[in-house]
């Protein structure tokens, strides 16, 4: 039976992918540096604070801010999910979707846990809330991909060892391997600790990388279940790929393509 190793889009055994929160004015700054360097993130909102908080990014401005990266909730008004009634964090999550999807135009499906609250009873509602994921607080410290989508850790904060990690990661070469590094923080971090040229550093450093797929949060888990969805013939001759996205395999070191609704052989 051949070898056959699951694949990143194009191939690739590296993602890289950020994640930021709340909103504030200073994601213009970091959007337009993202920008700069084709790197993709997801920005978790608030739909609820925006009016009475006018350093967030207002409603009017979000669509064409964020064009390109995942709008994702954040909760409406950033309460404490694990002190509050199962009712209240309903309203809270499928409050903020309506008015985000209202906006953005597409269905709001990823998540970050305000002030990092959150437990079993949350974990499991989530899902039936249409929610596909949740970033937990906290650095993983490592590059593995997510056991549990709703307990998502991050690799790192910007402020915790972001160029160590990014060097470690660019010199990850060995391909049997599938890597993540994963970013989160809050965008007036930079401000409040004048350090924006950190992030615009990180982003020159790790851009434009032949091996690295960049992607959003929601990008990445919707190709890892297109990947598990892949369906192989008993002795591996064939695949038939039910999901609309292509993927991609490393079948003996050659790096193939299976269109979203396609059967391939595997020679």
């Amino acid at each position: 039976m051949k070898k056959i190793m699951k694949c990143f889009p194009d191939g690739k055994h590296k993602v890289l992918t950020l994640s930021y929160d709340d909103g504030k004015k200073a994601d213009k700054k970091l959007v337009n540096i993202l920008n700069k360097f084709n790197i993709k993130a997801t920005f978790h909102l608030n739909s609820g604070l925006m009016d009475q908080d006018q350093q967030r990014i207002q409603p009017e401005e979000i669509k064409n801010l964020y064009q390109g990266h995942e709008v994702a909730a954040h909760t409406a008004t950033h309460p404490t999910l694990a002190r509050c009634p199962g009712e209240k964090i309903v309203a809270e999550v499928m409050g903020d979707r309506r008015q985000l999807e209202k906006i953005v135009e597409y269905s709001v499906r990823g998540f970050s846990y305000p002030n990092g609250s959150y437990n079993q009873k949350i974990k499991k509602l989530l899902p039936e809330l249409g929610l596909e994921y949740a970033r937990i607080v906290g650095n993983s410290n490592n590059f593995s991909l997510p056991e549990d989508l709703y307990s998502w850790q991050a690799t790192c904060h910007h402020n915790h060892n972001l160029m160590e990690f990014a060097e470690k990661f660019s010199a990850l070469k060995k391909e049997q391997y599938l890597y993540m590094m994963y970013v989160w923080g809050h965008s007036y971090e930079f401000d409040r600790d004048q350090n924006w040229e950190l992030i615009e550093k990180f982003c020159r450093y790790i851009s434009d990388r032949d091996d690295i797929w960049y992607a959003a949060n929601i990008e990445i888990v919707d190709y890892l279940k297109a990947l598990d969805n892949l369906i192989f013939a008993a002795d591996c001759s064939f695949v038939y790929n039910p999901s609309v996205l292509p993927v991609w395999l490393n079948v003996e070191g050659e790096k193939i393509k299976i269109d979203g609704g396609a059967k391939k052989k595997i020679n």
